[in-house]
């Protein structure tokens, strides 16, 4: 048997996520409980790029269903990972849900299914961590979301219908 275990403490970006492929595929055919795999995972999410590999694989890719079943000992471990858990995944939300808009712009509908299912994933994920903490970040959103933008330096800025969709999108958190 093929051992399982992180072979660096801290691993490259796609190294995390080809770790986070690996775990989630051998979790979806039962060869993970849910408390190994979050273990494994709590592992991972101790580096940036761990988080950054675990994040843009389980979110990205459609037929992780991970974050869409949500067991709850991940979610334990998720809520363990406090500010950097919920800093990406708001920063995940934002990024993908004003991609919503530019692809359905450019009628690229796979594309916008994609960022659609992405933050929709994020949004569904904030509400199961700290209430205080998601509540905050949230807040932060709303008073910076005019200095944010589409690009790494915030040098282009989200549009109004961006942003608005964004703060509609977000409010659900509070249903």
């Amino acid at each position: 048997m093929e051992k399982k275990t992180i072979n660096t403490q801290k691993p490259s970006f796609m190294q995390a996520i080809n770790i986070s492929r690996k775990w989630c595929n051998e979790w979806e055919d039962e060869l993970l409980s849910d408390e190994v795999l979050a273990d494994r995972i709590a592992e991972l999410l101790k580096t940036k790029n761990g988080i950054r590999g675990f994040f843009a694989y389980s979110l990205s890719d459609i037929n992780c269903t991970l974050l869409d079943k949500k067991p709850f000992p991940l979610i334990y471990k998720l809520r363990e990972g406090g500010d950097r858990i919920v800093d990406i995944l708001i920063k995940n939300f934002i990024m993908s849900t004003a991609q919503v808009i530019n692809h359905k712009r450019e009628k690229n509908t796979n594309y916008e299914n994609i960022s659609c299912n992405i933050s929709d994933r994020c949004l569904d994920l904030l509400t199961e961590l700290d209430t205080k903490l998601v509540t905050a970040k949230v807040n932060d959103l709303f008073c910076n979301l005019d200095n944010m933008g589409n690009s790494f330096d915030h040098s282009i800025k989200y549009d109004e219908d961006q942003k608005s969709f964004i703060r509609n999108k977000i409010n659900k958190i509070a249903h």
